[in-house]
């Protein structure tokens, strides 16, 4: 007979939730939230600390905000309809603390999901690197997404605390499905073949898809060092996704000082991953919207497609890039999820005593 590790009666294996670990990321989601809305208040009172009127396609002044002390009337969704999310997201950190399980869970997983595609990390993708490199830039914006991206891994923290516990995870190495292998070199030869060659081509001065005027305009946009940096960020990026299929992506390579051979948290992992894949996804399904819209509205010309298709191309790439990504992620998620302890089986000659009828 077979007797379930959990409750010897039942055969069923004990499911709780460890009460501190769900406590302390509550606790963590609440400072962001308070912080979040507190700010929001500040900009509805009047205040413009942080605040930035830059418009995405016309930054003029992103130092200064383009602005933003000038702005009389605050947007909606930048004042009161952030408190009201920000409400929203309170009740489902109490919800997670009086009542932790499945639905709680799925709760904080899709504020999580919500607040990492509001924050969209693509921009930081290749915004940060052009900062770096002395590009003119938005802080206000920057560090808004990464306040929302950091609530989004609090809240992913917190979703995966209040979930039912499914056992230990095995702490060997849990070899990856072949097709996520496959898929983590797609996501890899993706943004080099797709981004990192005609942009490296177009630092270099040769118009590679493009017209020599479109050329011409984005050695005017763009400083050398800048090109250099958002062509190799992402190439660079993406190698880490060969952790995903490796052994280094589980369990920390022996040179690593202090962590040598000791296992990768899941969620290390998985998280990021999945945040950028999202990201990938949604801003490649966005950008093939607006380019046929533009078409069928004849803003956009065919005759201009095929004279800078390399740009158009673009869209496509990311779109494959976050669907690489993405199912490598999967796989990565299924091969190193916790697993539920197995049923014992006990030798007839260790036979529980008690009468059948308790087993009915």
């Amino acid at each position: 007979m077979h007797v379930g590790v959990g409750s010897p009666a039942s055969g069923r294996v004990s499911r709780s939730v460890d009460p501190g670990a769900a406590r302390r990321w509550a606790v963590a989601g609440a400072v962001f939230v308070v912080g979040e809305s507190a700010l929001r208040l500040y900009w509805i009172a009047g205040g413009r600390w942080a605040y930035t009127a830059c418009d995405r396609t016309a930054l003029v002044d992103p130092a200064g905000g383009c602005g933003a002390d000038r702005v009389r009337t605050l947007p909606f969704w930048a004042g009161w309809g952030a408190v009201g999310v920000g409400v929203a997201l309170a009740v489902v950190i109490g919800f997670a603390i009086r009542a932790p399980g499945r639905a709680a869970s799925a709760a904080s997983w899709a504020v999580g999901a919500f607040l990492l595609v509001v924050a969209f990390p693509l921009h930081l993708l290749f915004e940060v690197p052009a900062a770096v490199a002395g590009r003119p830039s938005d802080w206000r914006d920057l560090g808004a997404r990464l306040a929302l991206a950091a609530g989004g891994v609090l809240f992913a923290g917190l979703a995966n605390a209040s979930a039912p516990r499914r056992g230990p995870a095995s702490g060997d190495y849990q070899p990856v499905p072949r097709w996520t292998r496959r898929w983590a070199y797609a996501a890899v030869a993706l943004p080099v073949v797709g981004w990192a060659v005609p942009h490296g081509l177009w630092v270099l001065g040769v118009p590679f898809g493009i017209s020599e005027r479109k050329l011409d305009e984005i050695h005017l946009n763009l400083s050398t060092e800048t090109g250099v940096a958002i062509t190799l960020i992402p190439p660079l990026a993406g190698l880490l996704v060969l952790g995903l299929a490796r052994r280094w992506g589980q369990q920390f390579p022996r040179w690593v000082p202090g962590l040598g051979g000791r296992r990768v948290p899941r969620l290390l992992a998985v998280i990021p991953a999945g945040v950028v894949a999202l990201a990938l996804v949604s801003y490649g399904v966005l950008s093939v919207a607006v380019f046929v819209g533009r078409l069928r509205t004849g803003e956009l010309q065919w005759s201009e497609v095929g004279e800078s298709w390399a740009t158009s191309a673009t869209l496509l790439v990311f779109l494959g890039w976050g669907v690489a990504l993405g199912v490598t992620t999967s796989g990565y998620a299924l091969a190193t999820r916790p697993r539920r302890p197995h049923d014992v089986c006990l030798p007839s000659e260790q036979a529980d005593p008690l009468p059948r009828s308790e087993y009915r």
